[in-house]
């Protein structure tokens, strides 16, 4: 039996799924979900019937995208994406949490203002820029966010800038850093990244 990878093209938590995976070079049946008609095989392995779902071999269920992740680079751990050490990748981690907290949170009442009751788009997104900010900082020494190549903490958020910059990509070029810019669009243009968003693709259903 395959591994099994449910996954959804344009969703962040996917997509850094399916980047760590295919950075591994792990073989997965990718199933691409239809969020209005989610497989019944994938809620019976995961009642939340949220994406990413990796399904092992083994049995196990994977339902967090970080777990996928994690899962990914410590079986194969090809490219250092963990960091120099215990304290480098603790670093990352907090860095990701900060993402997946405060800055999802900001994210979603930016671009889908509507949906959230009382939700000012404006404010949310000036406190999204705060947070951005910091990624500048790092940025501003390095081309990664943790020194010369990228690692974790690089393909975690990007999917998550991304979607931020879409949003507006051309005001978001002139309220961000260069520095932050320049990251992302190497992010976004690197094989790696190509390779998982292709319409059709081995990583992208």
């Amino acid at each position: 039996m395959m591994a099994t990878l449910y996954s959804f093209r344009r969703c962040p938590y996917a997509i850094r799924s399916r980047l760590a995976l295919a950075a591994v070079d792990c073989t997965v049946e990718l199933v691409e979900v239809d969020l209005k008609a989610k497989p019944d095989r994938m809620l019976e392995l995961s009642p939340k019937g949220t994406v990413p779902v990796l399904h092992l071999e083994d049995g196990t269920v994977l339902e967090e995208s970080l777990d996928i992740m994690m899962w990914a680079l410590r079986t194969y751990e090809p490219l250092g994406w963990l960091g120099e050490s215990a304290a480098e990748l603790d670093e990352m981690m907090a860095a990701i949490e900060v993402n997946d907290r405060a800055f999802k949170h900001h994210l979603d009442r930016t671009k889908y203002a509507v949906r959230y009751e009382g939700a000012d788009a404006e404010e949310h997104r000036a406190l999204a820029l705060e947070l951005l900010a910091t990624l500048s900082q790092r940025l501003t020494q390095s081309p990664y966010l943790w020194g010369q190549r990228p690692k974790i903490a690089d393909w975690a958020l990007l999917p998550f800038v991304r979607q931020f910059a879409n949003i507006d990509r051309g005001r978001f070029d002139q309220e961000v850093d260069p520095a932050l810019v320049g990251w992302l669009d190497r992010g976004l243009s690197s094989s790696l990244f190509v390779e998982v968003m292709k319409k059709g693709g081995r990583w992208a259903g």
